[in-house]
């Protein structure tokens, strides 16, 4: 599919804070079809949409019809450089209830086109998501959240947050109100408040991945490394056996990490093979089940 051009437009829209969420439209030029069906693509902890080969990924999946729109939750910390966290401000106190509002914010913004791809009109009755790591447990709850959304895929899902928090982070909360953790990548010392823990155990049923996967009925495809040293493949096989769809698949990838052999900056010109495969894996997914 390298002979299909694909085009990209940047904006933002207002979270409910009004807080810009930035994003990326990505859609093929070439295409017959003037109703583009959308794929949301949402990525993780200590991410952002530009990481590495995230964006190569989401023109290649772009190439095979879909309109893949890309996003910053609106509290992750990155600004309008899109690749630095320059807002620790805002990523201490990044809550997974305001990463699901943005999807709903955004959802929205699809319906009321305030997000459009120019010369294609895109199918906002046909939407699918698409989330990474801590994006894959907001995908999971967003999709049991918005009837919007038709279909699935996590790559490297966690299941369950609340398991994740260390005693020593629960201390620190508890005594300080903070505690910190450090971004391996950067170096960079980063603080999250009492408040990220506060929601996601007060609103645990409708926040936690493994009790929103049991409402689901749209095609879920659960995409995890059995190299993944950041988060384990047994969440996705809980995931995979909590789900409650008819149409359900899990897939593992051998010997490859979190982010399946990818890193960032990505300059490599070819992806790497288990990176190649989860792509071809999740576009034939969509393909089989978002048009």
């Amino acid at each position: 599919m390298k002979d299909i051009e694909v085009t990209k437009i940047t904006g933002s829209v207002p979270s409910t804070e009004n807080l810009p969420i930035y994003y990326d439209l990505y859609f093929p030029e070439n295409s017959k079809q003037d109703n583009l069906p959308v794929i949301l693509f949402l990525h993780g902890f200590k991410g952002f949409k530009d990481w590495g080969a995230f964006p190569d990924g989401c023109r290649e999946l772009s190439k095979a019809g879909f309109a893949v729109l890309a996003i910053n939750f609106s509290l992750n910390g990155v600004g309008e450089s899109m690749t630095e966290f320059d807002q620790l401000d805002l990523f201490a106190r990044e809550t997974l209830s305001q990463d699901l509002e943005d999807v709903g914010t955004i959802l929205k913004a699809l319906k009321d086109k305030d997000i459009t791809a120019q010369d294609f009109s895109l199918d906002t009755n046909t939407i699918g998501v698409l989330g990474h790591s801590r994006g894959g447990h907001t995908a999971v709850a967003a999709s049991a959240e918005y009837p919007k959304i038709k279909c699935l895929v996590t790559w490297s899902a966690v299941a369950d947050y609340n398991v994740r928090w260390s005693d020593d982070m629960i201390s620190d909360w508890e005594e300080r109100g903070v505690t910190e953790i450090k971004n391996g990548r950067t170096g960079q010392i980063m603080p999250v408040k009492d408040v990220v823990y506060k929601d996601a155990i007060e609103n645990a049923d409708r926040l936690m991945a493994v009790k929103r996967v049991r409402e689901l009925d749209i095609p879920a495809l659960f995409v995890h490394s059995e190299g993944d040293e950041g988060v384990h493949y047994s969440e996705a096989e809980k995931l995979y056996e909590h789900c409650s769809a008819e149409d359900k698949k899990i897939e593992l990838i051998p010997d490859s990490g979190h982010t399946f052999n990818t890193a960032h900056p990505f300059e490599d010109e070819e992806f790497p093979e288990e990176f190649a495969t989860v792509l071809s894996i999740t576009g034939n997914w969509f393909q089989s089940h978002l048009k």
